[in-house]
């Protein structure tokens, strides 16, 4: 009760939850496998001020907290701890500034991702990452998580966009990083730190980004491969050539069927890798060309090119209705996230096919292939231990074939609980130290997000 009244010494009607049912629906994010506690409270802050009075009341009670977004993470990396403050920032939601000049966006982290992308391309901007979530997941999060999409092939992950943070730390206080200038290398790069850091060091309460022009309307086109090991020469073919697709996606024939049976889009089922490329350039037909003519040489079967936008937009469609397509093979699927070099993404998909023969299960893969980022989703029933058994050393498996193949267990989803560790093999002893020592130094108490990363 102490904690309770504490909180509510400092924040406005509405901003602290503690009926139990409700706070519940607060506990975790969209992993599985991740286990989640009970929050004492659930606070809703609108302001920063707000968000430092939490701080500051967890310090004193030594009382853990877990800063939230949207909750459509897929690691656990947002999931409560037991007695834990759960902070939601989406209610922190606002654009604050845009600004053509110096291309940048100044916003809370609590706005959607989309929302952004639609305001700044009012002003003939653009904020190029796109999670597949970006309808709902809130910037926030996606600095937490350093997230991905689509065009990260061309374009890069979040990383490449947070100039400059506001981050409120363990004990309250206020600090900035970064800068709001086209260049800096001011002191230590303390923005990279935070961005992927999932909570753990601090509180986002305000972030600039950085902003591009609008790219001209892209134009794709679709690759039929009769073989993984074809579609992997053309993406490497592609990559060597130097092209500069704003998009090159990946699915394999599992995901081609779910998606069909999901929207009967028509998909060919008889294929075994669809390779979905796309340009924004000033002359996107003749790219397409060429990395069609690299498709045929490399064994494609059939190049499709789209004649305009609204049939681009449905062959991108189709790839991304592979997460809720593949949802529904099972009551639940497991998303894995492994990123290696793109010259062992063939390798990596074999290896996924073969890990599913293995424990007999549907595990279909659809790849950021541009970047090596594969996605094997492993669909399985939790009501039949058995079935879950399997799908639990199946992703091991994926996890450690990533490693072997030169790659890392996560390349936009982040760790959170899902995969801690992994990291910690990935990292070895001396990174995990390394890690723990720069904890200590933001959050001596480790109060904040515990049980996260490491």
């Amino acid at each position: 009760m102490d904690l309770i009244e504490r909180l509510r010494a400092g924040l406005p009607d509405g901003a602290l939850l503690t009926d139990p049912d409700v706070t519940g629906s607060y506990a975790r994010d969209t992993a599985n496998f991740c286990a989640a506690g009970t929050p004492a409270a659930v606070v809703l802050p609108r302001t920063v001020e707000q968000v430092q009075h939490v701080m500051r009341t967890a310090t004193a009670l030594r009382v853990p907290v877990v800063p939230q977004g949207a909750r459509t993470g897929v690691s656990g990396a947002a999931n409560a701890v037991d007695g834990c403050i759960v902070l939601s920032l989406v209610k922190m939601d606002r654009i604050l500034e845009i600004n053509p000049v110096d291309r940048i966006a100044v916003v809370e982290p609590g706005v959607i991702n989309a929302v952004l992308s639609r305001a700044v391309a009012e002003q003939g901007l653009y904020y190029p990452p796109d999670p597949s979530s970006w309808e709902m997941c809130t910037i926030g999060g996606n600095i937490g998580t350093a997230a991905g999409g689509l065009c990260c092939v061309k374009y890069g992950v979040t990383a490449e966009y947070v100039l400059g943070l506001e981050v409120v730390l363990a004990d309250g206080r206020l600090i900035t990083t970064g800068r709001r200038t086209a260049k800096g290398v001011a002191g230590y790069d303390l923005t990279r730190l935070f961005v992927g850091s999932e909570g753990s060091l601090g509180v986002v309460v305000r972030a600039t980004l950085a902003l591009r022009p609008t790219p001209p309307q892209q134009l794709a086109m679709v690759a039929e491969f009769a073989s993984v090991s074809a579609a992997g020469e053309a993406v490497c073919a592609i990559m060597a050539g130097g092209h500069t697709p704003s998009l090159l996606e990946l699915m394999d024939r599992t995901s081609i069927r779910a998606v069909n049976a999901m929207a009967q889009m028509g998909l060919p089922e008889t294929t075994e890798v669809l390779l979905l490329a796309a340009f924004d350039t000033p002359d996107p037909a003749a790219d397409l060309a060429a990395v069609g003519a690299l498709c045929e040489a490399a064994g494609a079967t059939q190049i499709i090119p789209a004649e305009g936008a609204a049939e681009s937009e449905l062959l991108l469609q189709a790839r991304r209705l592979a997460f809720p397509a593949l949802e529904r093979i099972r009551p639940a699927m497991l998303i894995d996230d492994v990123c290696v070099p793109r010259s062992q993404l063939a390798a990596m998909l074999d290896g996924t096919t073969a890990i599913a023969e293995k424990y007999d299960l549907t595990i279909g893969v659809c790849a950021h292939a541009g970047d090596g980022n594969t996605h094997p989703l492993v669909c399985f029933d939790p009501a039949d231990p058995d079935e879950e058994q399997r799908a639990r050393e199946s992703f091991d498996e994926i996890m450690a074939l990533g490693l072997r193949l030169g790659g890392t267990i996560t390349g936009e989803h982040g760790v959170g609980v899902l995969k801690k560790d992994w990291l910690a093999r990935e990292l070895g002893p001396d990174g995990i130290e390394l890690h723990r020592g720069i904890k200590q130094v933001f959050d001596p108490l480790g109060i904040l997000n515990p049980g996260k990363l490491f």
